[in-house]
């Protein structure tokens, strides 16, 4: 029908995207409007049906509270979607000195974004699938949703300092989210009244 609007469904690699932003010391950025920011990337033609935000809770409490505010300021939005995977103790021994280094790994992140992205374009809920990642694992994925619908648009959005060729090469076209302003008029509010009357703050870290 003519002057009918895309749909797209929005994508977010949240560690990738958050370890963009804090390769550019963005530190006030993580304080973002998901959904205002996902609405800014479209064209006219286009309207957005759901952001979808993929990641995993931190083991630290600070972080872990820090994060679950951004995640209930932005659920304020029912636009916005949150999917969570786990955080596993990784041990790893130290070439040099032989000591074992305590570190974490997320895990099912990756999987739940394939199948929520094969799922949407299966069941046809978009026409344009647009990523927020520079992850060159979700190349097969792509290859995928080709071979589901091969008039499917695929939009890649690569967060600040991150970049896949083949990613782009497998692309309808792409954007590079470098440009601070769009980040700047996409903050969520110095505050934020939850449903039960909770009152949501920044966090201090990251004014």
């Amino acid at each position: 029908m003519e002057g009918k609007k895309q749909n797209v469904i929005v994508y977010v690699d949240g560690f990738n995207f958050y370890y963009g932003l804090k390769s550019k010391n963005w530190r006030k950025y993580y304080w973002l409007d998901m959904v205002k920011f996902a609405e800014k990337l479209l064209r006219p033609h286009q309207q957005l049906i759901e952001v979808r935000y993929f990641s995993a809770k931190p083991t630290d409490l600070n972080k872990s509270k820090r994060q679950d505010a951004f995640f209930q300021a932005n659920k304020l939005n029912s636009k916005f979607s949150l999917h969570l995977g786990k955080y596993l103790t990784k041990n790893i021994i130290c070439k040099h000195c032989k000591n074992t280094i305590h570190s974490f790994e997320e895990k099912e992140t990756d999987v739940r974004m394939a199948i929520s992205m094969l799922t949407d374009v299966y069941q046809k809920k978009c026409d344009v699938t647009m990523i927020i990642s520079a992850d060159s694992d979700l190349v097969p994925l792509i290859e995928s949703i080709r071979e589901i619908d091969p008039a499917h648009k695929i939009i890649i959005c690569f967060p600040p300092n991150r970049y896949s060729s083949n990613l782009q090469k497998w692309s309808n076209g792409v954007k590079k989210l470098t440009d601070w302003k769009l980040y700047e008029e996409c903050l969520l509010p110095e505050a934020l009244t939850l449903p039960n009357g909770f009152v949501l703050q920044r966090p201090e870290k990251w004014r």
